[in-house]
Parts: C-alpha cells; sequence; structure tokens
C-alpha cells in the first residue's frame, strides 16, 4: 500500500451520504479528512483549525441551485485563511458558475456526482500548489500587476531568459509551448503568462491530458448534453467553453494517442467545438498554453505525435531549465520554503548554513524544483534540516567532473538515470520513487515501460 500523503482536509457538504464517500475516496490517499455539514461552523473550524485544503459544495440550502452560498462562504474562507486552498463542488454541472468560483479565489472545482479517481487527483493537484495568494481588490489590481518574479524563483542567467521571454510573448495572444522536465514550475509560468496577459481578468483553465482517459477525452474537452450517454444527467460545458476569452492551460500533451491528437487539432484550427451528443457547434476563443516533459520531436519522427500539431501549438517555445543547471538559484528556493513551511507547521525556520546549501547544490536533484520543496518540508516537519543531508541525498554525478560528456545531458539519458536510481534507492517501492521523482505511479509505469525497465 503506497504511502499516504500527508494533509488535512476540511469536506464541508450539507449531504451526508456525500461527506462518508468522499471520506472514504480521499482516506485512500491523504492522511487527514474532517467532514462538515453545516457551513455556518466554518468560522469557528477555520479559527480553531488550520487546513491544506477546504473541499466546499456551491449550494446547502434545499432548493437553491444558484451556488451564491457556495461563493459567499469561499470569500469568507479566502478573508479569514488566504492561504488555504479551496476545491469548489457543484452537483448541477454548472462550469461558468465554478468558474466563476475560481476568480474569486478558488483553486479548481469538480462536479458531482464524480469519479474517485477524478476527485483524488483534483485534491492532489490543487495541494501540490503555491498556497493561493489573496484576493487583490479591483483597484490594487490595476495599480499593482503582479511581477513574473513573485512566485517564480531566479536569478540565474536561464531563469532571467525565461522571464525576458514571459514579459515578451505574454499580452500576445500566441499559443505558448512549455516544455522541461517534470517539477521544473511549467505550470507557474503558465499562470504567470496568464497574469500579465490582457486575458487576465478572464477565466485559467488547467487541464491534465495526462489524468483523463480516452474516453472522457471529448466530454472533458468540449463537454456533452444530457442523455449522451449513461452518466449525461445533464448538459455540461467542456474545458473549451469554460475557457472562452481566457487561457487554456492543457498539461501533459505529450501523452494524447494520435486519435485524440487529431480532435484537439480539429478544435484548435476550426475554432470551435461541438459538444458531445450535440448538432451545433460553439465557437471558442482561447489563449493555448501547453506543458510536456516529453520529446515531441523525436516522437515526430518516431509517428507518434502530429507534426502539424506541433506548428498549431508552439508558436513561441520555452524551454524550462532543470535545477542541477541553475544550482545558483538554490538559496533563494531554500530560504523561501523554509520559511513557507515553517509558517505553514508553525515551526521557527532555522538557520541555513553555508555548508548545507553547497551540499544541496551537489545534489542532482531529479524530481527538480517540486523534490527540493518536498525535501525542505519534510525537514521542516521532522524539525530536523540535517535529515536531508547528505544520505538521503545522492552527489550530482557531474559535480567534480571537469568535463562530463556531452552525451550525459540528454535529456532520455538524464530522465532514464534518474528513474532507476530512485527505484533502487526504495529497494523496488515504485509509490516511493514516483513520489521522489514528483511522478505519478501511473507516469512512471508508462516511463519504465519506455526504458525497459
Amino acid at each position: 500500500m503506497s504511502k499516504k500523503i500527508n494533509a488535512k482536509i476540511l469536506v464541508v457538504d450539507d449531504d451526508v451520504d456525500i461527506l462518508l464517500t468522499a471520506k472514504i475516496v480521499l482516506k485512500q490517499q491523504f492522511t487527514e479528512i474532517f467532514t462538515e455539514n453545516n457551513p455556518h461552523n466554518l468560522t469557528a473550524l477555520l479559527a480553531e483549525n488550520t487546513y491544506d485544503l477546504v473541499l466546499l459544495d456551491m449550494n446547502f440550502t434545499a432548493g437553491f441551485t444558484s451556488g451564491k452560498e457556495g461563493l459567499r462562504w469561499l470569500k469568507k474562507i479566502r478573508k479569514t485563511v488566504p492561504s488555504t486552498h479551496v476545491v469548489l463542488m457543484t452537483a448541477y454541472g454548472d462550469i461558468n458558475l465554478a468558474v466563476r468560483g475560481m476568480k474569486e479565489g478558488a483553486t479548481d472545482f469538480v462536479v458531482k456526482p464524480w469519479d474517485n479517481e477524478a476527485l483524488q487527483a483534483t485534491v492532489l493537484s490543487a495541494i501540490q500548489e503555491e498556497p493561493p495568494l489573496p484576493v487583490a481588490t479591483p483597484l490594487a489590481q490595476e495599480q499593482t500587476p503582479i511581477p513574473v518574479s513573485h512566485e517564480i524563483i531566479g536569478r540565474s542567467a536561464a531563469m532571467q531568459k525565461v522571464f525576458r521571454t514571459i514579459e515578451k510573448v505574454a499580452a500576445t495572444d500566441a499559443n505558448i509551448l512549455l516544455l522541461g522536465e517534470n517539477g521544473t514550475g511549467k505550470e507557474l509560468i503558465a499562470r504567470a503568462i496568464h497574469r500579465q496577459s490582457l486575458r487576465a481578468e478572464k477565466p485559467f483553465v488547467h487541464v491534465d491530458l495526462g489524468a483523463i482517459a480516452e474516453t472522457l477525452f471529448e466530454s472533458e474537452l468540449f463537454g456533452h448534453v444530457k442523455g449522451a450517454f449513461t452518466d449525461a444527467r445533464q448538459d455540461r460545458e467542456g474545458r473549451f467553453e469554460a475557457a472562452h476569452s481566457g487561457t487554456l492551460f492543457l498539461d501533459e500533451i505529450g501523452n494524447l494517442s494520435l486519435p485524440l491528437q487529431a480532435k484537439l487539432l480539429t478544435a484548435l484550427q476550426s475554432r470551435h467545438i461541438t459538444r458531445v451528443g450535440a448538432n451545433r457547434a460553439v465557437n471558442t476563443d482561447v489563449r493555448l498554453i501547453c506543458a510536456t516533459n516529453m520529446p515531441l520531436y523525436e516522437m515526430v519522427e518516431q509517428k507518434k505525435f502530429r507534426q502539424d500539431l506541433i506548428y498549431r501549438i508552439n508558436t513561441v517555445e520555452i524551454t524550462l531549465p532543470p535545477l542541477r543547471e541553475r544550482v545558483e538559484d538554490i538559496p533563494l528556493l531554500v530560504n523561501h520554503y523554509l520559511h513557507l513551511f515553517a509558517a505553514k507547521y508553525r515551526r521557527e525556520a532555522p538557520e541555513i548554513r553555508p555548508e548545507f546549501i553547497r551540499k544541496l547544490q551537489q545534489h542532482s536533484w531529479p524530481g527538480n524544483i517540486r523534490e527540493l520543496q518536498h525535501a525542505l518540508e519534510r525537514a521542516i516537519i521532522m524539525e530536523d534540516l540535517e535529515s536531508i543531508l547528505p544520505e538521503e541525498i545522492s552527489p550530482n554525478p557531474y559535480s567534480g567532473a571537469e568535463n562530463p560528456p556531452e552525451e550525459d545531458y540528454n535529456l532520455e539519458e538524464v530522465e532514464k538515470s534518474a528513474i532507476k536510481h530512485a527505484i533502487s534507492k526504495h529497494n523496488g517501492n515504485i509509490s516511493k520513487a514516483a513520489k521522489e521523482l514528483g511522478l505519478g505511479r501511473t507516469t512512471l509505469y508508462r516511463k519504465m515501460t519506455k526504458y525497459g525497465f
């Protein structure tokens, strides 16, 4: 059984069956699940406890379907504990309402009845995001736009190049392709581009294509009408419509099969979609940002990815450097995350000694910033900064070599080596290896098959 993720989650819904089901489903993956059927108790709960995430229903009064209750409680949560993630639940498939909630500060939303794996994935994705920023007033947003480096930390030449590219392209409608290893911050970059774009006041919709089953692809992206298939109990907008006038972020686009690539390409070329089971096409206006850690151009040569789709999504490419290529940023990142987690767990941030930083800079960090983040969080929880030095950190295989072999920098070889090392370190425990690498178990199994493990 895989180790549970240390997280404290509060589920708020007036339906006791929903509370029980959510607790059973989420308890499989997270350590602490609490439930509450009366939203009026939220004020006291938030004052007495610290939660990583609140899963909040949007309607509590019988017969009400407007979602105004949920939005009102969302605002109260954001005002009381702005660093707590909120995922909204709605039983009526009203994605427009959920998108409004995201503009009010919600991290994501799920539609009831949910798929259990989708619920777990949504909650996990939300918890792994940076703590949400306080919702600014319209006046404050006009006067003090958030700089690109507010959440993205880096002073290295490689990151400064990324920042300059963002500044150039953000205000345009150019499609962006983000390339980089897992854990390098592709979603943060996508959100930074959106915040600096002319669409900043419109929705930013994140879709993890690697987590969507092929049979649900069209329904998730294009929507469906009531009765289109067995579980289609009402009309539902897809993610394209939800992102209308805003930004659509398609993460893990390299995972799409060729048939799904063809469907996505058709929607992008025609700039309209048709819901599953409908006859009428709907025009869409989205700014597209895609991301992947896979070698798309090699996949084109191998006939695994459509060349015409690459042309459609990569008006501008931004490649994010792995952490081992920007070690001068490690002191900034360490300082940021140690203070962040110290505040989260109400601990005192430890003193950072130069020799500690030097040892961190010698590590290869195959999981990149995500791996560093998890290591520092573990150190704060255990109240032992030395717990991640040096026994639990393998040295960088390139450190001390004046002229490392050029072929060692091949992305696939580095990834293969990192996976092999992680599996060996954890004695074949795939769950632990996947967590250290910042990968999902399914993704790790796929990569193991790819590399012949």
